[in-house]
């Protein structure tokens, strides 16, 4: 029971690896208050973590809306003691793409800034609202959802690095600026992971994650959940700034 009476915000919590995060806390005494813009799903998890867990409709773009659900959560418990910025989303493509040496298609203004609006925005927001409390009350965790990709690049996905880049920027900044305050920032760096999104992918593609990675597995929601679980918890005490590469040992290439 790592995280008895700690009260857990999780972003993106109603499927993927926010859910296993969510699940993961739970099992350890965490009260989980989780968001999410997908309304079927959030309440399917909610009824599946049980007492002491809540589910929001949040959409992390919207400063108001996150403000709301942070100012809700500590009116209910008086605390907020960990914050897991887990909600992402993808529209790749490549920035110029050519056939023939003509350009047939550009990344379009609209897909690149949703990307970094969800991604990069909607954890600056979360991170804004939730961190005063935790000064407050002399301490918390923030834990953020960055990528292998914001670390090594990708080929056609430059919104998403992009986002998951500057994720890891704001993580050291978050660190140095609230360490004083007893407040750990770290990142999260999860390889080809099994959620619900990659596996709609062909079989060609899944095998080839796969064969590219050293353990020649992919990752399961709940081995990065692990690590979001050891990284909220007083074995980490010592621990911020850090960006911790959970992907079994994948270099991604082009």
């Amino acid at each position: 029971m790592r995280l008895q009476d700690k009260v857990a915000l999780i972003t993106g919590g109603a499927s993927g690896i926010g859910k296993a995060t969510a699940l993961r806390f739970a099992e350890e005494g965490a009260a989980v208050m989780f968001c999410d813009v997908n309304e079927a799903a959030g309440k399917e998890t909610e009824a599946e973590l049980g007492e002491g867990a809540r589910y929001y409709h949040v959409d992390v773009r919207n400063a108001g809306q996150v403000q709301a659900w942070v100012d809700d959560v500590v009116q209910q418990y008086g605390r907020l003691d960990i914050l897991v910025n887990n909600a992402g989303v993808l529209r790749d493509g490549q920035l110029n793409k050519f056939q023939d040496g003509e350009l047939v298609r550009q990344m379009s203004e609209e897909d690149f800034e949703f990307v970094l609006d969800v991604n990069l925005k909607g954890t600056f927001l979360c991170t804004r609202a939730a961190t005063p409390q935790m000064v407050k009350q002399g301490g918390g965790v923030v834990l953020n959802a960055s990528s292998i990709v914001g670390l090594d690049g990708n080929f056609g996905q430059t919104n998403y690095v992009a986002s998951k880049a500057g994720v890891i920027g704001m993580t050291k900044v978050w660190a140095r600026e609230l360490g004083r305050y007893n407040i750990r920032v770290n990142a999260v760096a999860p390889g080809f992971t099994a959620t619900e999104m990659i596996a709609a992918m062909p079989e060609k593609v899944l095998e080839g994650m796969r064969s590219r990675t050293p353990l020649r597995r992919m990752g399961d929601p709940r081995d990065i959940a692990n690590a979001y679980l050891f990284l909220a918890s007083d074995e980490a005490s010592f621990i911020t700034g850090v960006v911790l590469r959970v992907d079994g040992g994948i270099v991604v290439g082009t």
